[in-house]
């Protein structure tokens, strides 16, 4: 690598999948879908997001999802983030069911980021998030050229946290008050992974295909 790091956004624009899992690019396409499904989790997803000003409805109407698709464009486009929307696939569609981002991403000697992601309540506890994590995880591994992943889960969040758990995450620290979530500075536990932790195990989606064979 040269020492002024890689061409912005190695490794982007890019679709994913395993099984019906799919993770791809936003389209501007996605926004009342987008909508739909984080309204209708107003009551799973709000207890874990970031504070903003306005109201639930507001923040997540058709109109805000062009916002959040422009920033999204400009940190993927600026090699920051790899935005996924997380779809299953079905007869005729493809049914946006969730978001995962590789995001806070540095280069050079640190080659490192942050991810973040939430899924419809309807699918959860079928194994969408974890796949989708461990295909994100893997990409960022290898063409996206990192070697280095975090994700920062709050205590109380057991269903995210189980994510990270069974694909293998390391719990490494304990974060006091680090982000402003539902009114109020929130704790956080950090896991992490590097990219020699799974290398000799096929990567993490190899990992993941076992633990859940293992758990049938």
């Amino acid at each position: 690598m040269s020492l002024f790091g890689p061409p912005r956004a190695p490794g982007w624009p890019v679709e994913l999948s395993d099984g019906p899992v799919l993770l791809r690019p936003y389209r501007r396409s996605d926004a009342t879908a987008w909508s739909e499904v984080r309204r209708a989790n107003r009551a799973w997803l709000a207890p874990w997001e970031s504070s903003l000003p306005g109201g639930w409805d507001e923040l997540n109407s058709p109109a805000a999802f062009r916002w959040v698709h422009r920033d999204q464009r400009r940190s993927a486009r600026e090699g920051e983030g790899m935005p996924f929307a997380v779809c299953l696939r079905e007869a005729n569609r493809d049914r946006l069911v969730g978001h995962i981002n590789v995001g806070s991403i540095v280069r050079r000697a640190l080659c490192s980021g942050y991810v973040g992601y939430w899924v419809d309540a309807r699918v959860a506890g079928q194994g969408v998030i974890p796949t989708a994590l461990a295909l994100a995880v893997d990409h960022a591994f290898g063409p996206a050229g990192l070697h280095r992943v975090e994700v920062n889960i709050r205590p109380e969040n057991r269903p995210s946290r189980r994510v990270v758990e069974k694909l293998g995450f390391r719990e490494e620290s304990y974060h006091v008050r680090y982000m402003h979530i539902d009114g109020a500075w929130r704790d956080h536990i950090g896991y992490a992974m590097t990219s020699e932790e799974i290398a000799a195990e096929g990567g993490l989606l190899a990992r993941w295909h076992r633990v859940r064979a293992t758990a049938r």
